[in-house]
């Protein structure tokens, strides 16, 4: 795939669980756009790595933050408006899922799933919302997953917090259309990253989850940047409250 251009120069764009994963592929792709970026990360750890990789000097910015702690998100929106003056964008992409059969699970499972996937997103976009209704403009993009809308064992509490997303995203698009503000959702299929490592490391796992994507592959991380770097950009400006599915087909079977 040749390099696009998607006009984000100088954009100031937070990027929710950048330090690693989708996260820090979609920061690598807004740094060479010329954006001025912001991660955040639950471990300072994993952001001076991520940080070292980048290497973008003042162009990006890095703090810890639990997205699902309502002093996090507050200090995270304020530190990075801070350093940059503004927030263009936010890109929700922190998530996290425990393997486990709903009527198996532990209300604290329950709780910990819920509170990654959808809590944070709702406490980010919350935030957001206020700053780009101020600014009258922005952009909200949230990762949600084809878990949302395509049930699996196993998988149950996670599919149900990207449900919630799907309808959030369409809610906030409602509510925050008078002030030139867009929201909409990326859904990916499976991708190739350490999150989904125990399920495609595993040869024969793989071979069943290939069988139904008729694309046969399972996504790479740039395979979910574009998508979301388009609906960042200018080229989007009418697009609102939509879920673009990023799944190789697989949701047309």
């Amino acid at each position: 795939m040749g390099k696009l251009s998607y006009d984000l120069d100088d954009k100031v764009i937070l990027v929710t669980g950048g330090s690693r994963g989708i996260g820090l592929e979609i920061a690598k792709v807004l740094l060479e756009q010329k954006a001025k970026v912001a991660i955040c990360g639950r471990k300072q750890e994993g952001l001076d790595k991520a940080k070292a990789e980048l290497d973008a000097g003042e162009n990006l910015f890095t703090i810890p933050a639990h997205i699902a702690k309502e002093d996090d998100v507050e200090n995270l929106f304020a530190k990075t408006v801070e350093n940059f003056g503004r927030i263009d964008v936010l890109i929700n992409n922190v998530g996290m899922n425990i393997v486990t059969a709903l009527v198996d699970a532990e209300p604290a499972i329950w709780q910990k799933i819920i509170d990654s996937n959808l809590t944070g997103t709702f406490l980010c976009s919350r935030k957001a919302g206020k700053i780009m209704r101020e600014q009258k403009q922005g952009k909200i993009v949230t990762i949600s997953s084809l878990a949302g809308t395509r049930a699996a064992p196993a998988m149950g509490i996670y599919g149900i917090a990207k449900a919630g997303i799907e309808m959030m995203t369409k809610v906030l698009a409602l509510e925050l259309a008078p002030f030139d503000i867009q929201v909409n959702a990326v859904a990916p299929s499976m991708v190739k990253t350490n999150f989904s490592k125990p399920f495609w490391s595993n040869s024969e796992i793989c071979e069943q989850i290939i069988k139904t994507v008729p694309l046969s592959r399972i996504a790479d991380p740039i395979d979910i940047v574009h998508p979301t770097l388009f609906l960042c950009s200018s080229g989007a400006d009418f697009i609102t409250g939509q879920t673009i599915m990023v799944d190789g087909g697989s949701s047309a079977v």
